[in-house]
């Protein structure tokens, strides 16, 4: 049976969707003109989900979550005519300033990558927590400050009366992390989109916060969107995942199905390029991913990834494949796919 090129609508059941990025495109205006960092994105969160973003730096990962926030400087963005970010039937595009405010920390709130510059160094832990819910809820003064010692606790920072009252400079680095966390959560949000949360921590500190997440994942029932370009992170945490490259999604993946039998040559290349202790000679040399992504200025016509690509063709150059769906639960964006599931998909019925 022949692959189908992907419907307008992800995979997924539409029942337990929560989240609906449809044909998202985000452009910048600058003094080079108009430059397309996220090219027609799309991709479903389902209630409860744990969905990872995954790629390298400058793929627009960071733009694409961004952009559902609408945390973009709006006089140099623009998005395109058919994009759609659903949270609900609500497009959060079309909404204006004062009532995404009221949907940022309240229905959907953001982890950012770096807790000491997310955190206001002149004012006290709790009244930063204290902020949000002045913002969002009909607490008085005593039921915020009591509030404000249970989310402390709930994200395990030991002493949370005495921290309530320090400043962001007084706490570690994974301390500060999980304050921030707390921030997030104080409104019981519906989806927690997490960027980069464990790029500033050491490997200890990055697993702690990882379980915190999962735990309170778990716990509270909000869906979370991972944003990383660590697979190993991924792999811990999510259930499902998008790969984006350059711009666009070029695969997605339940989680077991990405590693064990990738789809994109990107995919592939990527889990390739992790280290894997006992699995090499002492002394031979990692896989490593040749080239660099493409300029947003400059980009090819063809596949975005040809010119890295070991197993490039001729049409792979001149034509952009399609994003493509492929055994109902997954797609792929390329010409030749890698995946033995992709193969068998293709082979006539009988």
């Amino acid at each position: 049976m022949k692959q189908q090129t992907a419907p307008a609508e992800p995979p997924g059941t539409a029942t337990d969707r929560i989240l609906s990025v449809r044909n998202l495109t985000t452009r910048f205006r600058t003094d080079q003109g108009t430059l397309t960092a996220v090219d027609r994105v799309s991709f479903d969160l389902k209630q409860g989900e744990a969905l990872g973003l995954v790629g390298e730096s400058g793929c627009g990962k960071s733009v694409t979550s961004k952009s559902i926030m609408r945390l973009l400087p709006e006089h140099v963005t623009e998005y395109g005519s058919d994009s759609q970010v659903l949270l609900g039937d609500t497009d959060l595009l079309k909404l204006t300033e004062r009532r995404m405010r009221d949907v940022r920390g309240n229905r959907i709130a953001m982890i950012f990558q770096e807790p000491m510059t997310a955190l206001n160094p002149v004012f006290t832990i709790g009244w930063q927590l204290d902020e949000a819910l002045q913002q969002h809820t009909t607490l008085n003064r005593s039921q915020r400050r009591k509030r404000v010692i249970e989310l402390l606790k709930m994200v395990e920072i030991p002493g949370a009366e005495q921290r309530a009252g320090e400043y962001p400079h007084q706490l570690s680095g994974g301390m500060r992390q999980r304050v921030v966390i707390a921030i997030a959560l104080a409104c019981e949000p519906e989806i927690l989109i997490a960027d980069e949360p464990t790029t500033a921590l050491d490997v200890t500190i990055q697993a702690q916060v990882l379980k915190l997440i999962n735990n309170l994942r778990e716990r509270t029932g909000a869906a979370v969107v991972l944003i990383t370009h660590d697979l190993g992170v991924v792999a811990q945490t999510c259930d499902r995942v998008v790969v984006m490259y350059a711009g666009q999604v070029v695969e997605t993946a339940p989680i077991h199905d990405l590693f064990h039998d990738p789809a994109h040559p990107y995919t592939k290349a990527l889990l390739e390029s992790i280290p894997r202790s006992g699995h090499k000679q002492a002394g031979a040399r990692l896989k490593t991913i040749p080239g660099l992504l493409p300029a947003l200025s400059n980009m090819p016509t063809g596949c975005r990834f040809a010119e890295r690509c070991e197993g490039r063709q001729p049409q792979c150059e001149a034509q952009l494949p399609e994003l493509r769906e492929f055994c109902g639960i997954r797609s792929v964006r390329c010409h030749f796919p890698v995946s033995s599931a992709t193969v068998a998909s293709e082979q006539p019925e009988g």
